[in-house]
Formats: C-alpha cells, sequence, structure tokens
C-alpha cells in the first residue's frame, strides 16, 4: 500500500482547470520530486493534500484513510506537514516558540489545561521544547533558539520551517521549494538534511525549481504542466523525455540545468 495515494484528483476555480485528473503514489522512504513551469498546479497539489483547499473531485488516500474533506489541523494529525514556498514562521517569536508550535498538534492538553497549567500540561511542555532544541540541532541551528525568527538570514529560516513541520511527527513531509532564494552551499547543505530527514523515517515530497537539486536527491520525478501529468518516471528517464523537454526543460538549457 502507497503512504500516500492520488486519484482522479481535480480542482476547478470557476471555469479553470488548476488540476485535472491527476493520479500519484508515493511509497515509503521514498524522496519524490513533482516539477512543472510556473502555474503548473504543483503548489495546489500540495494545498489539496494538506487540506488548505478542497478538491473539486478525487481522493486523497494516506495510509490507505481518506484525506479528502479534512482541515488542515487534522491532516496534520494524521501525519502529514507541509512547509510553504513564501516562509510563513512567526517573525516575532522566538526559533524555539516556533518549533513548539508545530509540536502542539501532538499535546493532550485541551483549553482548561492551558489556562490552569496542572503539573502534567507544565511537563508535556517541558518534553515539547526538549523536543524542538533536538530538531534545532538537527537542521544546524543550534544556539539561535532565542533569536526572533526574523532574525535568522534567509537560509536558516527555511531551515526553521522545515523543523516546525517536523515537530509535528510527521510520516510524510511535503517540501514546497525549500531551496527558493538559497546559494549553492546552501543548497548542497540542504540536500545533505533532506537525506537526513529519510534516515529518520520520514517520506519526503517536494516541489522544486532548482534541477540540479531535484534531479540530484529525488528517486522519482513526477511532472506537471497546465495541471495534467504529463511525465513520471527517475530522474534520468524524466530528463529525456521529450515531453518533459518541449513543456519545461527545452532542448538548450536542459544540459546546464543538470549538470
Amino acid at each position: 500500500m502507497p503512504l500516500l495515494e492520488i486519484r482522479k484528483l481535480s480542482l476547478s476555480f470557476g471555469g479553470l482547470r488548476a488540476i485535472d485528473m491527476i493520479d500519484l503514489t508515493v511509497e515509503a522512504d521514498e524522496i519524490v520530486g513533482l516539477i512543472g513551469p510556473n502555474g503548473a498546479g504543483k503548489t495546489t497539489l500540495f494545498n489539496c493534500v494538506t487540506g488548505i483547499v478542497p478538491p473539486t473531485s478525487g481522493e486523497i488516500l494516506y495510509r490507505g484513510e481518506s484525506l479528502t474533506g479534512l482541515r488542515p489541523d487534522q491532516v496534520a494529525a494524521k501525519g502529514v506537514s507541509r512547509t510553504f514556498q513564501n516562509i510563513r514562521l512567526f517573525r516575532e517569536m522566538t526559533v524555539l516558540e516556533n518549533v513548539m508550535v508545530g509540536g502542539h498538534c501532538r499535546m493532550r492538553a485541551g483549553v482548561a489545561g492551558a489556562i490552569f497549567r496542572p503539573k502534567a500540561v507544565i511537563k508535556e511542555e517541558e518534553g515539547l521544547a526538549a523536543k524542538a532544541l533536538e530538531l534545532l540541532r538537527f537542521v544546524g541551528l543550534e544556539q539561535k533558539e532565542d533569536l526572533w525568527a526574523r532574525q535568522l538570514p534567509y537560509g536558516d529560516q527555511r531551515r526553521l520551517e522545515i523543523a516546525r513541520a517536523m515537530a509535528g511527527d510527521p510520516s510524510l513531509l511535503l517540501l514546497d521549494e525549500p531551496a527558493c532564494g538559497m546559494n549553492p552551499q546552501e543548497t548542497n547543505a540542504l540536500m545533505e538534511l533532506i537525506h537526513l530527514i529519510r534516515k529518520r523515517g520520514i517520506t519526503v515530497l517536494l516541489i522544486e525549481h532548482q534541477m540540479k537539486m531535484v534531479m540530484g536527491i529525488s528517486d522519482r520525478l513526477v511532472v506537471l504542466d497546465h495541471g495534467i501529468k504529463i511525465a513520471e518516471g527517475t530522474p534520468e528517464a524524466v530528463r529525456a523525455d521529450p515531453a518533459v523537454i518541449g513543456a519545461y526543460l527545452g532542448k538548450e538549457s536542459i544540459g546546464a540545468q543538470t549538470g
């Protein structure tokens, strides 16, 4: 059984069909890259999977259970976390607090517990803080936990968003252009981090425009164009696919982008 299975998924905005009858599977422990030109429907697909936008038709299954129609917090509780193309940190909270927010979906304390703070709630919060510190060490942000999120340089903000997404104990992590705005050194470090994330037992589905990165890190690629899946396969097979070259990579630039 695939970890994630998308069946005939479609989404229309008025007369515009943003995604059209997409089938997609992600197996446990895979790193799958989702690529395509701007406007191809990649982020829209992420939004459907994570409950931000309900699909017009089709089905989304996670571990064989339907995610279709669930709210984002319910999807996160099932074990699916994400980052965003445009960084969405709490800029006026500390680095540590940002990661702790990501773990609140796993806390048992309700509203009364948050107000009255019995010993069990305090202990749970202490455990969450310790877990957040471990995740900050994992992504390379140790000793920065007391900084405001807005004080971090851009590449570190990307890493912080990944740590926050991991705080919810996901089995599937959706990364929306994680290398956007990064220099080559930061991108290489990010590739290493994604490999380490998989070693922790987390499956990764990522949208990425940096071809050298996505070709180098993905086990399999899925290509969208105008909301339609036009190709799927290994990076080598997709790189040589005439439909992908024509729609996205370009005959002249393919060598430069992937070399």
